[in-house]
């Protein structure tokens, strides 16, 4: 079995080695493609045109200079250009939740996604920032990998992958939460003023908000939250209005 793990933290997140611990336990055949730095909120974006770096630091491992989506895209049309491609990528351990709007930002979540865009089945981890973290949580995070890809006919559909997050402690009762609201970038500060120029910070967090059943209620009473997500959500208009925009 082929795993690529890629993240939005970088090359020396520590999150990153978690998952790769973690899938170590299912494969020898790994790859690892992530960030030179910190790409937090990169959401799906990728570089079109402009040059990437890509740098060999260990074993079937690579830095690149680009967005998260593009450590997916690179590995499809370089690392693996003449190689089987990935049976399953792997996204994260993000450095936080990823809830509510997160799931249209993240940078984990859009390496996921970009992964079905090449028709491979995909999984973005994250957890909240300063977890408990015990011996078992490798074990664990690998079973879970396996069951999730035993299972895989559950799930794996065209555009479709999973959103997980894990709570404070491990192992824990597995929901499926109700996406919440907890909107990020609520405000701005302004750094400096000069003539007609306005220079603005948008600072990190947010209210973590909360109703019973979403996300951030279901992570905080310590629950893995599990989200199937697609990238082509469609909704049916309704018959009358379509008939009114052809008049």
């Amino acid at each position: 079995m082929r795993i690529l793990i890629c993240n939005d933290d970088g090359i020396d997140a520590p999150g990153l080695e978690n998952l790769r611990e973690a899938a170590r336990l299912i494969t020898d055949d790994l790859w690892t493609v992530a960030p030179d730095g910190k790409r937090t909120a990169a959401g799906s974006s990728i570089t079109i045109a402009r040059p990437l770096t890509m740098r060999h630091v260990g074993e079937r491992r690579y830095s690149c200079s680009g967005t998260p989506a593009d450590c997916v895209v690179t590995a499809l049309t370089w690392l693996f250009q003449n190689k089987p491609k990935p049976d399953l990528v792997l996204a994260g351990v993000n450095d936080g939740r990823n809830v509510a709007e997160d799931l249209a930002y993240s940078g984990t979540l859009g390496i996921a996604r970009e992964a079905t865009f090449w028709g491979i089945p995909a999984i973005g981890f994250s957890r909240i920032k300063q977890p408990n973290h015990a011996p078992g949580d490798a074990a664990w995070l690998a079973g879970f990998i396996q069951q999730a890809w035993e299972d895989r006919s559950g799930w794996v559909d065209d555009g479709h992958w999973l959103s997980v997050n894990l709570p404070a402690e491990l192992p824990a009762p597995v929901r499926q939460p109700r996406i919440g609201r907890d909107k990020i970038g609520r405000s701005a500060e302004v750094v400096r003023q000069e003539n007609s120029t306005t220079t603005l910070i948008v600072p990190r967090g947010r209210e973590h908000s909360s109703t019973e059943g979403d996300e951030n209620n279901l992570i905080d009473t310590g629950h893995v939250c599990v989200n199937r997500l697609n990238w082509f959500g469609e909704g049916l208009l309704d018959g009358r209005f379509v008939e009114e925009l052809g008049r």
